[in-house]
């Protein structure tokens, strides 16, 4: 009786390896891969910390603009000059400096034009001269330019550890109507002008590549070196001049009357006209009806400045409420025809609301004012300023491109990341604040957030990715931004976001998560972050070794599938507890999250850690159970992009499986 005994035990053994090792064969996991120990492994450097942080010895260099430039509305040309003071602070001597031109992009010939379908009427820059100045001497430079981008070669290297060196540039370009991320539209008061990209740039010399010199081809946004800025922008005198930074004369070119309703502005919830709808083009809204006015702005500490220009503008404002009982300036400038409550009459809300959303919730806004200009371009960020289209007629669409565009003076402005090599790091980030603050916003006038930039299918942001995911042409987000093309959308903003939201909501939860993540934005303010950095503070900030997940979701393109294999008894009494077998499928790894509902009531939420995954594509999951069990559910909210539904509930449509 002992040998059947044996023997029966014996064939039961195997039945169950078979299955498991049947299991295990339909499975495309490998743990080796999810859980090793080299991902996202450096060793500390003085300049970058094993801990994600800028270290003792971090630096970065300094570019301080003096620019000058008058708008011919007759020719549609802009022209002046600029004067930059680089700092070196680096290690090395250079030898050589490499300036981004960004309007040559519109040029003939141009990269951005030979692979895509990027506009060249206006020529690029056209430059007069271009001078080095050093305490020595001022002489003619030494340049080439390729494409988008200019080497000035010194006779004289900048010294490393704080040389200096001016360059003095004279040039102009032409401002059409068929560019992107600057440009003109006529509206019927007069031309409204999105200028950006409007002066030669010191391309960013760091510790990690040295100069960056990546081509602006059109969807590769920008990565900027700090500084201060002073600029100065001549135009007619019925033109109104707004601008990033703080407008510094306006007693000469603004009246009495608009001084007075600006202070006012200042300390006012609600939103105050500068100029009115009634005034648009009146030329009692200027000091003078005749010749040019010089408008003067500065801003410091930062990493680019734009500007807009019209006689057409309505012009609006309201206070800004910051933490510690600071204030800063919203504003709108738009024509007539953008006025309504579902269009531009209600963006200084939006926009003074956004700013004080993010400044509570993560970090306070740096900057006197912050601007939403109505024009041709679609969306644009730019410090303390967003450009955003004029058409725009539809309320959520006005709320989502003001919250999303003014987002962006966090990421990348305030912690300046690489938007062309690493998109995420801006475009992901802002969105996922973004996710936020649209729920909080008028108590969820506009949420939750579903739109182009999250979530388009408009459902449900987990499970309306997986499509994706699963789709030949899926890419992963670490890809150059010109390499994602069509693609960005999906892979830098919303896969991106999508990310951030499950570490916060599913892995780590709120607190951890919105503790470290402000820990990133204190440590990384107004310098330069990689990846790497980002992913290594939240680890050590929020206390746990996340690589697995930074790994699998930014630097792979694989697939969730979590699923439920059988349940059975111990010793066939639901009363002993209950053996519930789960399965991983696909590479990507993830904790479990079961709803279990029994047939006496009892219904519980249970949470497992990742780690269950370490051994193997099968686990199994001990539960006490107190009766028969009714069903199981894995993800019962749907957080997680499970590609396969079908078995992540027991019983199984598809197979029903029986209880022993």
């Amino acid at each position: 009786m002992k040998h059947y005994s044996f023997l029966l035990a014996l064939i039961i053994l195997l039945i169950l390896q078979c299955k498991q090792v049947q299991s295990q064969e339909n499975s495309k996991y490998d743990q080796h891969a999810v859980f090793n120990s080299n991902l996202i492994n450096f060793s500390e450097s003085s300049i970058r910390s094993a801990g994600g942080i800028p270290g003792e010895k971090y630096w970065q260099n300094k570019t301080d603009y003096e620019i000058a430039v008058k708008l011919d509305t007759l020719s549609q040309t802009i022209s002046g000059r600029e004067t930059v003071t680089y700092t070196n602070n680096s290690s090395d001597n250079l030898s050589y400096l490499w300036f981004e031109l960004g309007q040559n992009l519109f040029m003939e010939g141009s990269r951005g034009s030979s692979i895509g379908n990027i506009p060249t009427e206006n020529c690029g820059f056209k430059l007069k001269s271009v001078k080095v100045i050093s305490e020595q001497s001022t002489v003619d430079a030494q340049y080439i330019i390729t494409d988008t981008r200019m080497q000035i070669r010194l006779d004289q290297p900048v010294q490393a550890l704080g040389g200096k060196i001016q360059v003095k540039i004279e040039y102009s370009f032409i401002i059409s109507d068929k560019q992107f991320r600057t440009g003109r539209v006529t509206s019927p008061k007069g031309t409204l002008y999105d200028v950006a990209q409007w002066y030669p740039r010191l391309c960013v010399y760091d510790d990690l590549r040295g100069w960056n010199t990546l081509p602006y081809l059109g969807n590769g946004e920008f990565y900027c070196e700090y500084g201060d800025f002073n600029y100065e922008i001549t135009v007619p005198w019925d033109l109104i001049v707004v601008g990033s930074g703080e407008l510094v004369n306006p007693d000469k070119v603004l009246t009495k009357t608009e001084i007075l309703r600006l202070k006012k502005a200042g300390t006012s919830d609600k939103t105050v006209f500068i100029i009115s709808p009634e005034e648009v083009a009146n030329p009692s809204t200027r000091p003078v009806n005749t010749g040019t006015l010089t408008w003067q702005f500065k801003m410091k500490n930062s990493r680019d400045v734009a500007w807009a220009a019209s006689k057409a503008y309505v012009w609006d404002a309201a206070r800004i409420n910051l933490p510690n009982e600071k204030t800063a300036l919203a504003m709108s400038a738009y024509p007539l025809e953008s006025i309504g409550d579902t269009a531009w009459s209600r963006s200084t809300e939006y926009l003074k609301q956004s700013v004080e959303h993010f400044s509570s919730k993560w970090y306070m806004y740096p900057y006197p004012i912050a601007l939403n200009i109505a024009g041709s371009v679609d969306g644009m960020e730019y410090p303390g300023l967003s450009f955003c289209d004029w058409k725009v007629n539809t309320s959520h669409v006005m709320y989502l491109i003001t919250a999303h565009e003014i987002g962006h003076n966090w990421f990348p402005m305030i912690v300046g990341s690489d938007e062309r090599r690493f998109p995420f790091m801006d475009e992901g980030f802002n969105t996922f604040i973004d996710v936020y603050a649209q729920d909080a916003f008028n108590n969820g006038e506009f949420g939750p957030k579903r739109d182009g930039e999250f979530d388009p299918n408009g459902k449900n942001p987990a499970r309306d990715l997986a499509p994706y995911l699963i789709s030949p042409e899926a890419q992963n987000i670490m890809n150059l931004a010109d390499v994602q093309g069509e693609q960005t959308h999906t892979l830098s903003y919303y896969k991106a976001a999508l990310g951030l939201v499950i570490a916060r909501e599913y892995i780590l939860g709120p607190d951890r998560f919105d503790y470290a993540f402000r820990e990133y934005i204190k440590k990384w303010t107004f310098k330069h972050p990689s990846p790497n950095d980002f992913f290594r503070l939240m680890n050590n900030a929020a206390g746990e070794d996340l690589n697995w997940f930074w790994n699998e979701w930014y630097y792979q393109t694989w697939t969730l599938d979590q699923g439920i294999t059988e349940i059975k008894y111990v010793d066939n009494d639901p009363v002993h507890g209950a053996k519930i077998t789960l399965c991983n499928l696909q590479q990507m790894a993830m904790p479990v999250k079961l709803k279990i509902k029994e047939k006496n009531g009892l219904e519980q939420v249970i949470k497992l850690p990742v780690e269950i995954w370490q051994n193997g594509s099968n686990f199994q999951y001990n539960y006490k159970s107190t009766s028969e069990i009714e069903s199981v559910i894995i993800d019962p909210d749907l957080e997680l992009p499970d590609v396969n539904d079908k078995n992540n509930r027991w019983p199984n449509e598809s197979k029903q499986q029986s209880i022993n």
